[in-house]
């Protein structure tokens, strides 16, 4: 029998429906304790795996989230029921749902191993298939990330936040990423968009980018000899090859970018070069300016005489990547 005034001073209440002096609650569900022993166990295990499961979905592979799923199925999996199989449990009412599109992604997201550690001040993670072995990370922080270890590797509360931060954005692949917690400050965009052209290696992007349609953050390494197996982006293999190219290609004339900096889109043709648009200062490895572009293609077949410029060599020569 709730009551309250209404503007004229009369009083509200029972007598005039649908007006109340509170708000109305309802339980979605039982909140009734669990049932004790192995059952307890089951369902938290069972809720668990729902999450999981609901992130995977939210938040696919690439996505700056996408470490949630597979930190919530961890969590499930240390749950020890006897005699329970692990198996996704999926509302009936997902079965109906529209599906969100999720791109294409590298051959190297099937077999890379994601490593991720929750600390009081970011989310850590480390994607091993897009690591290039720099090095920054185990020589800067080498109480943060520990290297032929079993069990857990990351450790983000063993070094000072800031300047764990800075050993993050050192790391030129961008296998390593960070999600801020609490007054941490979050990755800021690169004030000059750059691609530098690593002697007889790859390319070294630094921008907002977007590769094959999916944000992927402000660094990446990508392949420029076509002999990766994580194509677009590099493995390594330039070494296996004995791939050789200049880091150091003439400079081109151009004019200054009005705007230097905003997103950077890449779109890996298939069987052919980098089609890159956006404003981007293209770098010799020392920093030397080769061109200044808001739309240009690069060659990543490894093939062409006008490195690190497409000359369509790649028809030639049968280049093959999706």
């Amino acid at each position: 029998h709730y009551q309250t005034m209404g503007q004229n001073g009369q009083r509200l209440g029972p007598l005039v429906l649908h007006i109340n002096a509170g708000m109305s609650f309802t339980m979605a569900r039982d909140i009734a304790r669990l049932p004790s022993s192995s059952g307890e166990l089951r369902i938290l295990r069972e809720r668990l795996e729902e999450l999981a499961n609901h992130a995977e979905r939210l938040f696919p592979e690439g996505h700056i989230l996408g470490f949630v799923g597979a930190a919530l199925m961890g969590m499930a999996e240390k749950i020890d029921v006897p005699g329970l199989e692990r198996q996704k449990v999926r509302h009936t009412a997902d079965y109906d749902r529209p599906k969100p599109e999720i791109s294409k992604k590298p051959a190297h997201k099937h077999h890379a191993v994601v490593g991720h550690a929750v600390g009081k001040h970011m989310h850590l993670s480390f994607d091993t298939g897009r690591c290039i072995h720099a090095r920054f990370c185990v020589l800067g922080a080498p109480k943060v990330f520990l290297s032929g270890v079993k069990g857990q590797w990351l450790f983000p509360d063993e070094m000072e936040t800031n300047a764990l931060r800075a050993v993050c954005q050192d790391c030129p692949s961008g296998a390593i990423q960070y999600i801020p917690k609490g007054d941490t400050a979050p990755e800021a965009p690169p004030p000059v968009n750059i691609v530098n052209i690593r002697e007889d290696g790859p390319y070294g992007f630094r921008a907002p980018l977007e590769i094959g349609g999916e944000m992927i953050g402000f660094r990446a390494t990508l392949c420029r000899c076509g002999a990766s197996n994580n194509k677009p982006f590099c493995d390594g293999s330039h070494k296996g090859i004995g791939f050789r190219a200049t880091g150091e290609p003439e400079t081109r004339k151009s004019e200054a970018l009005e705007v230097r900096d905003g997103p950077l889109e890449i779109q890996p043709q298939k069987n052919g070069p980098l089609q890159v648009t956006g404003n981007l200062e293209i770098c010799a490895g020392t920093n030397r300016n080769v061109d200044r572009v808001t739309s240009v293609r690069l060659c990543r077949c490894g093939g062409s005489k006008t490195k690190p410029f497409c000359d369509n060599t790649h028809l030639k020569i049968g280049f093959k990547s999706d």
